[in-house]
C-alpha cells in the first residue's frame, strides 16, 4: 500500500481549514449577536423611560413594548428590574462623563460656558428623556436599593473628579481639597437648578426661568 506523502497531508489540512463552518455554528453566532443587540435595545429604552417617568413609573411591560419586544423575554436578559435600572444608569452616566471629559478637555475659552449654557437651559429642563440622568433620577435614586445607588455614586464621583481636575488647572491657586469642594458645589448647583426648574415650570414658569438663569450665570463665572 502506498504511503501518504507530506504534500497530501498538507493539502488535506488546508482543505479542512478552508471548509465552511457547519450551519449550526453560524446560527449560534447570529443568535448571540441578535441577543446582544436585543439587550442593548432594552437598555436604551429603559434609559429613556426612566428619565422621563422615573423608576416607579416604568413597568417591565412598558419598557419591553418600547424596545419592541414581548414582556416574557425580559428575564432572558436581566435578572430583575432593579438590575436593569442599575445597569441603565451606569451606562447613561458613563457616557455623560465621557462627554464631560471631552468638553473639559477642550481648551477653548468658551467650552465650559457653553456646557453650562446647555445644561442649565429651558431645552434641557423640558426634555428629561434625552437629558442628564443625574438631574432626572437623583431624587428617585434616593429611594432605590444599593445597586442603583452604587451606579449613581460612581457617576457622581467621576463627574466631581473631572471637574475638580479642570478647576485645579484653570485656577492654580486652588488647593486639591478646594478644587474638589468647588466641583461639588458646581455639580450640586447645576443638577439642583434643573430639578427645581422642572418642579416649577408649570406652576411658576417665571420662577423656573429665574432659577436656571441665576445658576447659569454663577456657574459660568466660577467655573473658569
Amino acid at each position: 500500500m502506498m504511503g501518504v506523502s507530506n504534500a497530501d497531508t498538507i493539502t488535506t489540512i488546508i482543505n479542512i481549514v478552508k471548509r465552511p463552518a457547519p450551519p449550526y455554528l453560524s446560527t449560534m453566532r447570529v443568535s448571540k449577536e441578535r441577543a446582544a443587540q436585543h439587550r442593548r435595545d432594552i437598555l436604551e429604552a429603559a434609559e429613556r423611560l426612566f428619565r422621563e417617568r422615573g423608576f416607579a413609573g416604568v413597568g417591565v411591560a412598558d419598557l419591553m413594548k418600547e424596545a419592541g419586544f414581548t414582556h416574557g423575554g425580559f428575564y432572558n436578559h436581566f435578572e430583575s428590574k432593579d438590575a436593569l435600572a442599575a445597569e441603565a444608569c451606569a451606562a447613561a452616566l458613563g457616557r455623560a462623563m465621557e462627554e464631560l471629559e471631552a468638553t473639559l478637555g477642550d481648551r477653548r475659552a468658551r467650552a465650559w460656558k457653553d456646557f453650562v449654557a446647555r445644561y442649565a437651559s429651558a431645552e434641557h429642563r423640558d426634555d428629561p428623556a434625552a437629558g442628564c440622568t443625574m438631574a432626572a433620577l437623583a431624587g428617585d435614586a434616593a429611594r432605590q436599593g444599593s445597586e442603583v445607588q452604587a451606579s449613581f455614586a460612581d457617576g457622581i464621583e467621576r463627574g466631581i473628579e473631572l471637574l475638580a481636575a479642570y478647576l485645579a488647572e484653570a485656577q492654580p491657586e486652588l488647593t486639591k481639597a478646594a478644587a474638589r469642594e468647588r466641583a461639588i458645589e458646581l455639580w450640586s448647583a447645576l443638577v439642583g437648578a434643573v430639578v427645581l426648574a422642572r418642579a416649577t415650570t408649570r406652576g411658576r414658569p417665571e420662577l423656573s426661568e429665574e432659577i436656571l438663569a441665576a445658576v447659569r450665570r454663577r456657574a459660568q463665572r466660577t467655573g473658569i
